[in-house]
């Protein structure tokens, strides 16, 4: 029976930013364009943490049952270290899905019903990045997801479903948070290089080696700063984002410096602090602007 600290450490809190700093980003956007509304943005930070933990939890089961955790290096699985059953982490899987599913409704009552296919599909990634026969996850096509379900979507979703409309502004915001959180998958996949080959999940980390995957991790980290040059047109206080940079620089530091193993733990936890703190910063300027 797995413990409270146990089920908690399973949710992966460290991958909460690429939950909540979308919502930030997308706010903002859409206080920009004079559409801020505080309690859809409420369901719509309810809809991405639920949609995260959810994956999570998947992941957990899914990467479980094949065998693929049976020698991680990262933080403990609760379904590979036998923590938890297999059923019960694949029941909280689902019932974090149904969560988003119930917001992300309501949502789409309140805004657009097409965004309920958009909600379906978010769900259908989640569990087939790992679930099912053919897991895409195991294909190099993690990042990819990464960057247009919890960048594309979850940002522009955001700032629709407030402002009823989307802008240049927002999409900046969108494809610097989605390379953001792609650079999280990228530590998290540059880390298991080596047992993930052993198990035949083919991350993309694994496809282009460990060195090129270092510079695919430094290049997505940089790619928000550039977008907070583009955004300076529409508010000099897009400047206020470069309070991220501290953030970047340490998060990039072990994979620049060639860590392995456990030592690139805190690249992870680093490339979400950066998102974090550039999406909030991010947010505020757009909306002060």
């Amino acid at each position: 029976m797995a413990t409270v600290a146990q089920w908690i450490e399973g949710g992966r809190p460290r991958t909460l930013p690429n939950a909540i700093a979308p919502v930030l980003a997308g706010t903002g956007a859409a206080a920009s364009l004079g559409g801020f509304v505080w309690w859809k943005a409420v369901l719509a930070l309810v809809v991405s943490l639920a949609l995260i933990i959810g994956v999570n939890f998947a992941n957990d089961y899914s990467d479980g049952v094949r065998g693929t955790d049976d020698d991680r290096v990262g933080p403990m699985r609760l379904v590979g270290s036998k923590a938890a059953s297999a059923r019960s982490v694949k029941t909280a899987a689902m019932t974090c899905f149904a969560v988003a599913a119930v917001a992300g409704v309501v949502l789409a009552a309140l805004s657009a019903w097409w965004l309920i296919v958009i909600g379906a599909l978010c769900i259908a990634g989640a569990w087939f990045y790992t679930g099912g026969s053919k897991p895409y996850g195991y294909n190099g096509f993690g990042e990819i997801a990464v960057f247009v379900f919890f960048g594309l979507v979850a940002v522009l979703g955001t700032q629709f479903v407030q402002a009823e409309r989307i802008d240049w502004a927002g999409l900046a915001c969108a494809i610097a948070v989605g390379s953001f959180s792609s650079a999280v998958l990228v530590s998290n996949n540059l880390r298991d290089i080596p047992t993930d080959a052993q198990t035949g999940k083919t991350t993309l980390a694994v496809r282009l080696g460990d060195a090129r995957t270092r510079v695919l991790h430094v290049a997505l980290t940089a790619v928000p700063f550039v977008v907070t040059l583009a955004l300076i047109v529409r508010t000099p206080w897009a400047l206020l984002a470069l309070l991220a940079v501290p953030f970047a620089v340490r998060a990039t530091a072990p994979v620049r410096g060639g860590a392995h193993g456990l030592a690139l733990i805190p690249a992870l936890r680093d490339s979400g602090l950066a998102m974090l703190v550039w999406s909030a910063a991010t947010g505020l300027a757009l909306a002060l602007g």
